[in-house]
């Protein structure tokens, strides 16, 4: 009797939280499923470039992307996977340069940039820190439907039909479908609500690696030696990337973010061979007015908890795995997007709130 009512009482939750959230959810789904492929389909001259991974090169980037706007805020060098460097200034503007430092596309708002608000979308639902907070909210929904979704299966696991779509729109045929398609994409949709969630909460995140953290504070500190602490000339890129790249040989240059505010530093991102993360979790902190390097932030040297949450963001947007992880992820997305619409109508337009409330 108690197990009766408890699996009741979990398929009604299921069935209500489906009907108000699900649209949210096959945005979220289908945005990203657009998104793992973004660097397929920008259609902007030289993003298939071959990487020219040269100190000078980048230096020239810097240069030509602080000329080419004003009060640039953030430089992403090109890569492996997308030949143009991105540029991003304090007015919301952005520019996309080619490897010989030349502009070839400009925007004023992300409204321009087909990437760029599909990214906002799927990151805040158009809404700042509040949509981020509610992405983070729909991931640990989209958690619960899951492990809800694979109870509830169980019971009917011997009526088990793989079916891409609906045999009818009907209330009884989009819940057959619904289920057992759900059943099928569970294992990745647990991957994405879950990475998706943690990377949004933090204290949710240090509350799940809690048993695998060392001190918090514990990293690779700077050891300022006369090499590492000499002065830059302020108008050498290629010195200032040079002194970083001494530290880490082997690195990749991905990304400078320059301080928002007086007094901090100025950021350079790398990329070590062994980092998942496409834009690295490398940092090398330069002074903004004496260009000395004061800071080092190697995250190789960090606990097994910060090498898991790095995992967190590639595993999420299919920067790893190759081909066949973007396209498992797309199609998770896929689905996600298929169930949550399905979910909403059948709930407000085929008697699935009439049910829900007798």
């Amino acid at each position: 009797m108690a197990r009766a009512v408890l699996m009741r009482t979990l398929a009604l939750l299921h069935r209500w939280v489906g009907g108000i959230v699900g649209l949210l959810l096959a945005v979220i789904g289908l945005s990203g499923a657009i998104l793992v492929w973004e660097d397929s389909w920008i259609g902007v001259p030289g993003a298939d470039e071959p990487l020219r991974a040269q100190v000078a090169d980048f230096a020239r980037a810097l240069d030509a992307a602080n000329a080419a706007g004003p009060g640039l805020t953030r430089l992403t060098f090109a890569g492996e996977d997308f030949g143009l460097h991105q540029a991003a200034y304090a007015d919301g503007s952005g520019a996309y340069l080619n490897q010989s430092g030349e502009l070839v596309a400009r925007w004023t708002s992300q409204w321009d940039r087909p990437e760029l608000w599909l990214f906002d979308l799927h990151h805040h639902l158009f809404l700042a820190e509040v949509g981020k907070t509610a992405t983070g909210i729909l991931g640990l929904a989209g958690l619960l439907f899951v492990v809800s979704g694979a109870i509830l299966w169980w019971r009917a696991r011997r009526t088990f039909r793989l079916r891409p779509w609906p045999a009818r729109l009907t209330r009884s045929a989009i819940v057959r479908q619904h289920r057992d398609i759900g059943i099928v994409a569970a294992p990745l949709l647990l991957i994405l609500t879950a990475t998706g969630s943690l990377m949004v909460f933090d204290g949710l995140s240090d509350a799940v690696l809690a048993p695998w953290r060392d001190d918090p504070a514990a990293q690779r500190s700077i050891d300022v030696t006369a090499e590492r602490s000499r002065t830059i000339a302020a108008d050498s890129w290629q010195a200032a990337l040079s002194a970083a790249q001494q530290q880490f040989p082997h690195a990749a240059f991905r990304r400078v973010q320059f301080p928002k505010d007086g007094g901090a530093p100025l950021v350079l991102r790398m990329k070590q061979p062994a980092d998942w993360t496409p834009n690295g979790r490398t940092y090398v902190r330069f002074d903004p007015v004496t260009w000395q390097v004061i800071g080092i932030d190697d995250p190789l040297e960090g606990d097994i908890a910060r090498s898991i949450e790095e995992k967190f963001y590639p595993l999420h947007a299919a920067k790893v795995g190759g081909a066949a992880w973007k396209i498992a992820v797309s199609l998770a997305g896929v689905v996600l997007a298929m169930l949550g619409l399905l979910a909403s109508y059948s709930f407000w337009f085929r008697g699935g709130l009439r049910q829900s409330a007798a």
